[in-house]
């Protein structure tokens, strides 16, 4: 009893609630001990494509409560789920080490831009044009914006100031590679403004925005709505950009190198979750999951991974589904996306019926 309860004890002394804020130091030695080795992508995906992202926003809100850990992939449309979330924390992580210099873009453009219209004018690098303001809606602020031209000169002043806030400001220790990362998603903004799709550059080098396949546009997306028709972007009003703004001016939104189906990353993320007392309220995995089936050791890999959260039956699962593999509705949008308990993942997985990509398409809504 004496030897149970001195391990209860210190257990007890490991466990501290997540914090208010991170220190510089405490958000870049974060993400470098809970990352892992850079993989390969074959797309730089520095915009979405999921235009249903919002539909399931308002029975997400619902089934997840506020003040979790929000866990996802990719660019920033985890922006918008984190500002309809409002979790404690969130954790970005990807198999590319540019998703992180492109979060650390972000996380710039975010702390030095006081509104929707100033963040955007440093992204595209154009002037802001007159008329904006706090009620502006995004589809009128996108419009605004491709009536301008970009600005080089503005474009050389934003990448100079960016430097000195990561790496004075905040004492990043970026490499000189890394940092040219950060000067290339810039640039793709630069060069396309509202026009960027997730094709540009066609995996770096190719020609054309768009592609052989219709993409929507950065521009579109931010004017992209929930079922109803509720604009719920990180950019669809200004209370969602400042929800945003605060969790990266304190840290809390932090980048991760790491394979979906890697040995360390994601149980690192978990492990550090509970030790901070908390649970992972949602984890949008965009369709990443579509790839990890293409191998039978990678979806094994991954679902162990997910065995491993600190978990609720509240815990949920974001999924875009394609029309195109055949998983998505045809006809239709060429994505749906959908929710699922994630608890009944990791029961089915280890129960042996979960088999194939069907049988996580097939999940049931809520």
């Amino acid at each position: 009893m004496i030897l149970v309860a001195t391990v209860a004890a210190s257990e007890a002394r490991v466990v501290s609630p997540i914090p208010e804020r991170l220190s510089d130091a405490e958000f870049w030695d974060l993400s470098r001990e809970l990352s892992e080795p850079a993989g390969y992508f074959r797309s730089d995906n520095l915009v979405g494509n999921e235009v249903t992202m919002q539909h399931p926003i308002p029975a997400l809100v619902e089934a997840t409560p506020r003040g979790g850990v929000y866990l996802g992939v990719g660019p920033d449309q985890n922006f918008t789920y984190i500002a309809a979330m409002r979790p404690k924390i969130a954790f970005v992580v990807d198999i590319r080490r540019l998703n992180v210099m492109q979060h650390l873009y972000y996380k710039s453009l975010f702390e030095l831009s006081a509104t929707r219209a100033d963040y955007l004018s440093r992204l595209f690098a154009r002037p802001r044009p007159p008329g904006l303001d706090s009620t502006t809606a995004i589809e009128a602020m996108i419009l605004a914006y491709q009536q301008v031209p970009a600005d080089s000169a503005l474009y050389l002043r934003t990448m100079q100031e960016l430097r000195e806030h990561l790496r004075t400001t905040h004492a990043f220790p970026i490499t000189d590679e890394e940092y040219a990362g950060i000067e290339y998603v810039a640039t793709a903004f630069y060069t396309a403004g509202p026009e960027l799709t997730y094709n540009f550059g066609s995996g770096r080098g190719g020609r054309g925005f768009g592609g052989g396949r219709f993409m929507p546009t950065y521009g579109q997306m931010m004017a992209e709505t929930d079922a109803q028709g509720v604009p719920r972007s990180y950019l669809g009003n200004e209370e969602n950009y400042r929800t945003v703004r605060d969790m990266q001016r304190r840290n809390l939104i932090v980048p991760v190198t790491g394979d979906f189906a890697g040995p360390k990353a994601l149980r690192a993320v978990g492990n550090w979750v509970r030790a901070h007392d908390a649970t992972i309220s949602a984890f949008y995995t965009s369709n990443v999951e579509q790839y990890l089936f293409q191998s039978d050791v990678n979806w094994r890999a991954f679902f162990s991974n997910v065995a491993t959260f600190p978990l609720t039956p509240r815990s949920t699962f974001i999924r875009a589904l394609f029309n195109m593999g055949g998983y998505g509705p045809s006809p239709g949008p060429r994505s749906v996306t959908m929710l699922c308990p994630i608890e009944r993942h990791v029961a089915a997985y280890h129960a042996g019926t979960l088999q194939s990509y069907y049988d996580v398409a097939g999940c049931p809504a809520r």
